[in-house]
């Protein structure tokens, strides 16, 4: 065969760009790829079926002489002019691949699928024959009878087709069809850029299909039947999606494998979809051995910092669901399904926002939430919820968004609802946290300072208050009975030959200062009954009253330091770097910029007995985290 690739012809080149869709699933890699596939063929799932969506992802080489149409490609790329340098660089990396002898590939084929109906019949506007809406247009997805089924399914901005060639050196991707009626047939796309080929201008893309004339100058597209290479055949009924020079950062099983398991767990564990790439099958018995295995995913928490699939696997299937209602701009409600799970070991938190066909859309990050140690999957609970869900999408269906949407009213309610949903997914954080971290006394922490955001701990016991006193590494508690005691006995115990009273004001610790010199500084631990913190935003705000201090008023300034407290209450004096937490510290009495070091914060001006600071967070700080806090004088 000859001419087997179509371009329609053109007047003048007006575009000379690849197509921006192109670099945008380029950047979003093999997940990209996976997810736009898979995606849809769980789409194209049998209606009526209770067997799973069956995907086998092969990846291989096929030699050049078995790619249908390759050298008319060939000289397509030849003849394209770059003018800019990105399509220079472009172009020349496509020719510089041209001549490889073995082709390495990746195919994608469906099966318990309806495959694309009316192949027979063309290029067609009958909204039935879904083979012509996919082969032969863009920004078009096939639309379903059955709305309830339509309404489920996860492809909507009609340009996820695209992924597959940007997975591609050459921008070609190939399609193999077999439908009900058992007829089989081969299309395929690639991307360029419009040029000129043999005296004559024509369009970017290209169609591997077969045209005869209707009409003097108007023309039909028809496909092949397919009778070419075992690799881009298709026996049974579905469809094949089969990419040659497949770029090398996209051939990577294990990545291909995690990808798979990241987007569609929920599907693989409900039974909806089962996945064998190459030699490995993953479904609902055998995804569990995948997702706990190290040389997929790293199975210690403190290392979860952009997966979380292995964190969201076992809540899904260890944690009670909850049903929580999120409102619109409208004061609609909607319904859906949370699985929330709250461990004091995990770094990041984020919520898996899935759609009922079980794949995921996004980590959502919960504003002023991102260091909280929680994990959390939320599923609609019906199709009402996964209608809504599916509008806000954007077009690589990986974040909920409101700015695609165009219709200025429907954006400020997606809007809204999003804000909404942070502040609900918030609630159940505060919550968890509260819980997990009792401000009532009820932990025995010998009344170190355990505070919760946006908790004053203000029922505190008004009994005898506990110093922690240190003396370079020895650190000892002294705990003061009965204040009216403590206060006859100052006046009494002043020979310093005396062994020192356990209930004396706290001891010296002597720290170095700049150059050789010794400075001697006491250390205070502070109670929580003094003490008030308040994160708004990204800042922090601390005071501490210690006007009824008497040996710490007297002082102009002070130096803070503090030290992280588990839920035990065992502190851990080194574990916390202020320079990584936070970005700059203010003196609230006179405006002035602090010093922070790697763990205090320098001359902070004691006012009337009152010590205010703010301190900006940065990202990385996990509000979760409980201090005992020092003042040095």
């Amino acid at each position: 065969m000859s001419n087997l690739w179509k371009f329609r012809p053109i007047d003048y080149i007006e575009e000379s760009t690849f197509n921006k869709v192109l670099e945008r699933f380029y950047n979003h890699g093999i997940s990209g790829l996976v997810r736009e596939n898979i995606q849809n063929s769980l789409d194209g799932k049998l209606p009526g079926s209770t067997k799973p969506v069956i995907v086998t992802i092969n990846t291989g080489k096929v030699g050049k002489e078995h790619i249908p149409g390759l050298s008319e490609i060939k000289k397509r790329v030849n003849c394209l002019e770059g003018r800019n340098s990105y399509t220079k660089e472009t172009i020349q990396h496509m020719k510089n691949k041209m001549d490889v002898e073995e082709i390495n590939y990746i195919s994608f084929e469906d099966s318990n699928t309806k495959g694309l109906k009316g192949a027979v019949n063309g290029q067609s506007d009958n909204k039935g024959d879904t083979w012509s809406i996919y082969a032969y247009n863009k920004g078009v997805h096939t639309e379903e009878e059955d709305q309830t089924v339509e309404k489920s399914r996860g492809g909507s901005h009609g340009i996820g087709k695209i992924a597959s060639n940007a997975a591609s050196e050459l921008y070609m991707m190939y399609f193999a069809n077999c439908d009900e009626e058992g007829n089989q047939h081969l299309g395929g796309t690639v991307q360029l850029i419009e040029h000129k080929y043999e005296d004559r201008f024509y369009r970017s893309t290209g169609y591997f299909t077969d045209e005869e004339s209707i009409e003097e100058y108007k023309t039909k597209f028809h496909p092949y039947k397919n009778n070419f290479h075992k690799v881009f055949r298709k026996d049974t009924r579905g469809l094949k999606i089969i990419i040659p020079y497949l770029r090398d950062q996209f051939n990577d099983e294990r990545e291909i494998l995690r990808s798979v398991c990241d987007s569609f767990f929920i599907a693989i564990i409900e039974g909806k979809l089962e996945v064998i790439i190459n030699d490995k099958e993953i479904n609902s018995k055998t995804i569990k051995k995948y997702i706990k295995d190290n040389n997929y995913y790293t199975q210690d928490l403190s290392e979860t910092k952009d997966i979380f699939t292995p964190l969201y696997f076992d809540t899904y299937e260890n944690v009670d669901v909850k049903i929580i209602t999120i409102q619109d701009k409208d004061k609609v409600n909607y319904n859906f399904k949370l699985y929330f799970k709250y461990d004091d070991s995990i770094p990041s938190g984020r919520v898996g926002i899935i759609r009922t066909i079980g794949m995921k859309i996004e980590d959502k990050k919960m504003k002023n939430n991102v260091r909280k140690p929680y994990n959390a999957v939320m599923i609609p609970e019906s199709i009402i919820e996964d209608e809504f869900l599916k509008s806000l999408e954007n077009e690589s269906h990986t974040e909920l968004s409101y700015e695609h949407i165009k219709d200025q009213k429907l954006q400020s309610n997606a809007k809204r609802f999003i804000s909404n949903l942070v502040k609900a997914i918030t609630k159940e954080i505060e919550e968890a946290v509260k819980k997990n971290n009792p401000t009532d006394g009820a932990m025995n922490t010998s009344d170190i300072l355990y505070i919760v955001e946006n908790q004053f701990k203000k029922d505190l016991s008004k009994s005898t208050p506990t110093i922690k006193l240190s003396k370079g590494d020895k650190e000892t508690t002294v705990v003061k009975v009965n204040p009216e005691v403590r206060k006859k006995k100052e006046k009494t115990n002043k020979d310093p030959k005396k062994k020192q009273d356990p209930t004396d004001p706290p001891r010296v610790r002597k720290v170095k200062t700049k150059g050789d010199s010794e400075k001697e500084l006491e250390s205070y631990s502070v109670h929580p009954e003094i003490v008030e913190r308040l994160i708004v935003g990204d800042k922090e705000y601390i005071k501490f009253d210690l006007s009824q201090s008497p040996d710490i008023k007297k002082a102009s300034k002070c130096n803070l330091a503090l030290s992280i407290v588990d839920g035990m209450g065992k502190e851990y004096a080194n574990e916390f770097n202020m320079n990584d937490n936070y970005s700059s510290a203010t003196d609230m009495s006179n405006k002035n910029t602090l010093t922070v070091s790697k763990n205090s914060i320098k001359d902070i001006k004691i006012q009337k007995g009152i010590v205010q600071i703010q301190l900006k967070l940065k990202e990385s700080y996990n509000r979760a985290l409980k201090f005992v806090y020092y003042v040095e004088v």
